[in-house]
């Protein structure tokens, strides 16, 4: 793949424990006040997307995940 081609967004679950990262997040947060919380949604965000690299695809996921708003 070059670098100005994504792959398309997938569709489906693609977890490979959903329920697990799930209760891995509500952890990550118990105990927290709302900024803090805030702050950590914010910085897995950008962790996250350094594990995706291109910004093509987080511009696609950015697109997906505003529509659901």
């Amino acid at each position: 793949m070059t670098p100005n081609t994504i792959s398309p967004m997938k569709d489906h679950l693609n977890f490979e424990d959903a329920d697990a990262f799930y209760e891995c997040l509500l952890d990550a947060h118990a105990g927290l006040s709302c900024e803090q919380s805030e702050a950590l949604n914010a910085r897995l965000v950008l962790v996250l997307a350094n594990q995706i690299g291109s910004s093509a695809q987080l511009a696609a996921c950015i697109a997906a995940a505003a529509l659901a708003v």
